[in-house]
């Protein structure tokens, strides 16, 4: 497993549709943040759409877990930064940091397992040798 410690951040503007009635952002909305920052975090920093990852190499990577600590809200109108981070390699296996910011404050942290799966069974296999070699740097 190797440590990794650059780190990838998104803008993100909260509208009305991430916020519950009372204009504060709904737990689940952290999920789709947290899914941008990634899809974007692969397509800046590697070169890679995840479509690109299923023509090229018959790869999409699936999340197997999640945990979601929730230390302050959100609200909208904020202007957050959704960050990624690798924090580990494994065969078939990514797990990024990723947290969300306003300003200084930490609003939530996340730890995100991610498997390498074929397109065709959805069974796992070993993260594609170009992005790994990519993630290492």
């Amino acid at each position: 497993m190797s440590k990794h410690t650059h780190v990838y951040t998104l803008p993100i503007r909260v509208y009305f549709q991430d916020t519950d009635a009372g204009g504060v952002v709904y737990h689940a909305s952290y999920v789709n943040f947290m899914e941008r920052a990634r899809t974007e975090w692969l397509r800046e920093r590697h070169g890679y759409s995840n479509a690109g990852l299923m023509k090229e190499f018959g790869v999409v990577f699936m999340v197997r877990s999640l945990k979601l600590d929730y230390l302050k809200p959100a609200l909208l109108d904020d202007l957050l930064a959704v960050s990624a981070q690798i924090k580990e390699i494994g065969r078939s296996r990514v797990v990024l940091q990723q947290n969300v910011l306003r300003g200084g404050d930490v609003l939530v942290e996340a730890e995100i397992h991610l498997v390498c799966v074929t397109v065709d069974n959805f069974k796992p296999v070993s993260v594609p040798e170009a992005l790994r070699e990519q993630w290492k740097e």
